[in-house]
């Protein structure tokens, strides 16, 4: 096997630093990490922190490097200790992943991450901007381009540095959409693929960037060889931008675009769940216990879970809306049913994520206060980030709510069929990727129609159990067909 690189913002490991300097490490988080990691050998338990460092360094599979960014001051403490980065070879243990992490400087990271990648790329591809106020497009956004190109350009300088003649290089998502670019002037004689894990805007929104900009991302993802999409929606509409460049041809048959001389090809690879893995963690002990504890805690009632982070696309706040409404317009279930609603705090350093959080929590203390009895619960919402406690969840689930504006993918609706005890009833945004291959056994609803989703909850608590398990187990042969092996290998080999 050849040499494969991998590049990502987020990292397979991370760092915590205590007051007297002691590093500890734990998993990295996201869907990404959790589905790279399968296939690059990086751990996928989000266990407890331990101890960062080992005696000796640990093994790790010498044909693939995983090369992220150090995401707080204790990961860039971490990739100082280490030679030019690299974890494996400075005593951490891995999990048995090579891995560099890169020392990008505090104020490029925030503005490359902050400003640009979650605040513009994210708000475009997502469809989020409130229009009439946002974008706004000045000096200062012109200031933090300047470092997402400066952050591009550090991947691009350490794959170039670190790659083999000839190796493949799978970039990942839009915090690096302009690294292959980058990376095919500095290395030519490398195999480099790029992969978007979110939607993909369509022209007249996307035409909200600069001209220049958005020209500028179009061309850094077209120095790809590949360039891959988890859904045939987000892969056309790709195409449909680069009609927006001078001289690009596409072929819409062929999928491929030609530019200055070179030729892109662009390719869909679903993203599932590995089963027997997921299942394995799923019965260790940890979970057995917070299973135990939810189903003390909720009792003999219908339980409808929901496991999201406190992000924008997300839209926590309407499906809230929509259990209040169904307890308001079918008071029979009053008593009878819970909605544990798992709300990870997400990018917290961003004022819109903290006024999203507060009006999460808003509109639960409303729910709370007014259907809450004395012996009856209506709403449990956690936020601390508990992967067994959500695991146990998902077992127990009767009804899955996953309801996004808009989602790459969505591996929660995967995930929960995945591990349901008895079956439960899926129900599901149309505008999450994963509709295109769950829509025929999932309940379907418009995110925004607050009422159609109340209605809809009623009809998932009314579903008979055995067709929640019908549709269940045909969910879960569609979550399980496009394992994170297949996914990867796919991509592997269209480089080829």
């Amino acid at each position: 096997m050849s040499q494969v690189l991998v590049a990502s913002n987020r990292g397979p490991v991370s760092f915590s630093l205590s007051e007297d300097g002691e590093l500890t490490m734990r998993r990295g988080g996201g869907g990404l990490v959790s589905g790279l990691a399968a296939v690059t050998g990086a751990p996928r338990d989000p266990g407890p922190p331990r101890p960062a460092a080992t005696s000796t360094p640990s093994a790790h599979r010498p044909d693939v490097l995983w090369v992220c960014a150090s995401l707080g001051e204790a990961d860039r403490t971490a990739a100082r200790r280490s030679s030019d980065g690299r974890l494996d070879q400075a005593g951490y243990d891995t999990g048995g992943a090579a891995v560099r992490m890169l020392d990008i400087p505090a104020d490029t990271f925030q503005r490359a991450y902050n400003a640009v990648a979650n605040s513009t790329l994210w708000f475009i591809h997502h469809l989020l901007y409130d229009t009439p106020r946002r974008p706004h497009f000045d000096a200062r956004a012109r200031r933090d381009w300047q470092s997402y190109e400066a952050y591009n350009a550090a991947f691009a300088d350490a794959l170039a540095r670190d790659a083999a003649h000839g190796a493949k290089a799978m970039i990942q998502d839009y915090h690096l959409s302009l690294a292959p670019r980058m990376l095919r002037d500095r290395r030519p004689d490398l195999r480099i693929a790029h992969f978007s894990h979110t939607p993909w805007a369509p022209p007249d929104y996307y035409r909200l960037l600069p001209d220049d900009m958005g020209a500028q991302v179009l061309r850094g993802i077209l120095g790809a060889d590949h360039a891959g999409f988890l859904t045939e929606r987000w892969a056309s509409a790709f195409l449909d931008c680069c009609e927006l460049l001078p001289g690009a041809r596409i072929d819409r048959v062929a999928r491929t675009v030609t530019i200055a001389g070179h030729t892109t090809h662009v390719g869909v690879h679903g993203l599932g769940v590995d089963g027997p893995a997921l299942r394995q963690r799923a019965a260790r002990q940890d979970v057995v216990e917070r299973a135990h504890a939810l189903r003390e805690q909720v009792g003999d009632r219908q339980l409808i879970v929901r496991i999201d982070r406190t992000e924008l696309s997300k839209n926590i706040v309407r499906g809230l809306a929509a259990y209040r409404e169904m307890l308001v317009n079918h008071p029979e279930w009053r008593g009878r049913v819970v909605h544990l609603a798992f709300a990870y705090p997400s990018r917290y350093d961003l004022a819109e994520y903290r006024e999203y959080t507060a009006s999460v929590q808003q509109m639960a203390e409303q729910i709370t206060e007014e259907f809450g009895t004395a012996d009856w619960e209506p709403l449990i919402v956690q936020v601390n980030d508990d992967y067994p406690r959500s695991l146990a969840a998902y077992g127990l689930a009767d009804v899955l709510l996953v309801n996004p504006i808009r989602d790459g993918m969505n591996l929660v609706a995967k995930e929960g069929p995945v591990l349901s005890e008895q079956g439960c009833a899926l129900v599901l945004s149309r505008e999450a990727g994963a509709a295109s291959e769950l829509s025929g056994d999932a309940l379907m609803v418009n995110p925004y129609d607050v009422s159609q989703t109340a209605e809809t909850l009623h009809q998932a608590l009314l579903m008979p159990r055995a067709e929640r398990a019908e549709r269940c187990a045909r969910l879960t042969a569609a979550a399980t067909a496009l394992p994170p092996q297949r996914w990867f290998a796919d991509q592997l080999a269209a480089l080829d």
